[in-house]
């Protein structure tokens, strides 16, 4: 396995709209691992296969939750991979989160998408799920299917706000 490099907003390859699967191989396996050992190593809780510069219809998510509501209490992997991932319906009710993302480094915003959505999608074994998704997990697969679209979720806020995180993501990377 290796830590890929992610790519990082202006990158003009994250506005690459990805192209399905068709076979599911070594080639992707090896993939499906990396992505897995590079998002641990950001860390993030989830990453689009065209974050790493591969424009396929392939994320994988792990949301690393404690195993009891113990302050101490150490997270639990439970790793998810959606390949050609579909969102069949999204709720009329809405939640916020405040969302980050790997490719926009140390910036965060709320953002309101369907709090709960049905979604179908293949794993790494070629297994077709369809299920309802909610919380954490539902946003979580919204925020990297619009990657797979060549959408970020600075995208989804206003344009002052936009700017205004993109300014100090500018400044973070000068400083550094």
């Amino acid at each position: 396995m290796a830590i890929l490099p992610i790519l990082e907003a202006p990158d003009p390859r994250l506005r690459t709209i990805s192209t399905p699967v068709d076979t599911i191989d070594d080639d992707l396996q090896r993939l499906i691992d990396d992505m897995f050992e590079t998002m641990y190593d950001a860390p993030g809780i989830g990453l689009a296969a065209i974050q790493v510069g591969v424009p396929k219809r392939v994320l994988v998510i792990d949301l690393q939750e404690p195993e009891s509501d113990a302050e101490d209490a150490k997270p639990v992997r439970k790793p998810m991979v959606f390949i050609n991932p579909q969102i069949l319906r999204g709720s009329e009710e809405l939640s916020i989160y405040q969302e980050g993302c790997l490719s926009v480094p140390d910036q965060y915003a709320e953002v309101e998408r369907p709090a709960v959505v049905r979604a179908s999608w293949m794993d790494r074994d070629g297994r077709i799920h369809e299920e309802q998704l909610e919380g954490l997990l539902a946003t979580c697969l919204q925020h990297e299917m619009d990657h797979l679209e060549g959408v970020l979720f600075i995208d989804h806020l206003s344009r002052l706000k936009r700017d205004m995180l993109l300014k100090k993501l500018n400044k973070a990377r000068r400083a550094a």
